[in-house]
């Protein structure tokens, strides 16, 4: 089988795959074994001293293992087993779909009840959302939704161009190593601090890509006749070229300044992108693990949130995704053709 196909049909395939089923509950994930090897690390680890030193040894480990045992089964397989292995792969680390119906189902149930909508976000986040407002169940789901574009699926997809399939797997390794032991608290902040920074390193570029992915993704939403919110300017159809590069500068500008406000070095940027797109307010305190986190507010505009903003978010989601997905093909048609 030609390379070229052998490098761009399980992105294709996982991608459709990931559309089609989201992640079934009855399928076993893997992403569900990297958790259960994290914590039976941490449990034994994260006690006595030195517990910086073994929570990066661990960290190291566990990701090096996983991306040795992916490239192991890939190198093994012929060309159509590799093909189907790798495939699978991809829709395994992919997870635009599966937050998406979580945070439409989080509108749908908050119109019925207050508490159901908190149940409801809690699967998502991991802030207390025992005391949420109405407007702080949007906002935190909204929020959330923005950060799983570049950690659900700009980011794996960009460690899959880089180091391929075994690269896409330990970018999951990184992200879950992070999800669970990456948090300042008295528990985690020595354990955790490695497996914070090295999720950092790897979604530098990717939450970058994201926030651009979005301005992007808005532009083709509002040049195809969608109406939605404005920064501020139309973005009508009819919108002049100057508007719209006025639009983009203006956006730009505000991802930038507003990005680097959040706690974290990357999900900022693309919080920032949403909340500048939508012309809301994200962030502020939140309650993680019975500690108080004092987190700086994105954007100015603090108004109600509406099933709008939401349905606004998800489009630009999926638009962003698609032209990842053709950026992406288009990056791997040139390694694996033309080189």
């Amino acid at each position: 089988m030609n390379e070229t196909l052998i490098a761009i049909l399980p992105l294709l395939i996982g991608w459709v795959l990931d559309l089609i089923l989201g992640d079934p509950a009855w399928l076993p994930h893997p992403v569900v074994g990297f958790g259960k090897m994290i914590a039976s690390g941490e449990h034994h680890l994260n006690k006595g001293n030195h517990r910086k030193m073994k929570g990066a040894l661990m960290a190291i480990f566990l990701i090096a293992l996983v991306f040795a045992a992916t490239y192991a089964l890939v190198i093994i397989l012929p060309p159509f087993g590799r093909v189907g292995v790798c495939s699978l792969l991809v829709f395994y680390c992919l997870a635009g779909t599966t937050l998406i119906r979580e945070v439409r189902a989080v509108f749908l149930v908050l119109d019925r009840s207050l508490e159901e909508g908190r149940k409801q976000v809690a699967r998502i986040v991991g802030r207390d959302t025992s005391e949420l407002s109405a407007q702080e169940v949007r906002t935190a789901a909204l929020e959330t939704l923005a950060e799983n574009l570049s950690d659900g699926v700009i980011a794996p997809l960009f460690w899959l161009a880089i180091l391929g399939t075994p690269g896409m797997l330990a970018y999951k390794m990184v992200n879950t190593l992070d999800s669970m032991i990456g948090y300042r608290t008295e528990r985690y902040k020595d354990f955790g601090c490695w497996a914070a920074r090295i999720d950092d390193v790897a979604n530098y570029i990717p939450a970058r890509l994201t926030a651009l992915l979005m301005v992007a993704g808005y532009k083709v939403m509002s040049l195809a006749g969608f109406e939605g919110f404005n920064f501020q300017l139309s973005a009508r159809r009819e919108a002049t070229l100057h508007a719209w590069r006025t639009f983009n500068f203006q956006l730009i500008t505000f991802i930038w300044r507003n990005g680097r406000r959040h706690a974290s070095p990357n999900s900022g940027y693309p919080e920032a992108a949403l909340a500048g797109i939508l012309n809301c307010r994200f962030g502020g305190p939140h309650y993680y693990f019975g500690e108080l986190f004092d987190k700086p507010f994105i954007g100015e505009n603090d108004r109600e949130l509406t099933t709008a903003d939401m349905q606004t978010a998800v489009r630009l989601n999926r638009t962003a995704e698609v032209l990842a997905i053709i950026l992406f093909t288009i990056y791997e048609f040139t390694i694996y053709y033309l080189w």
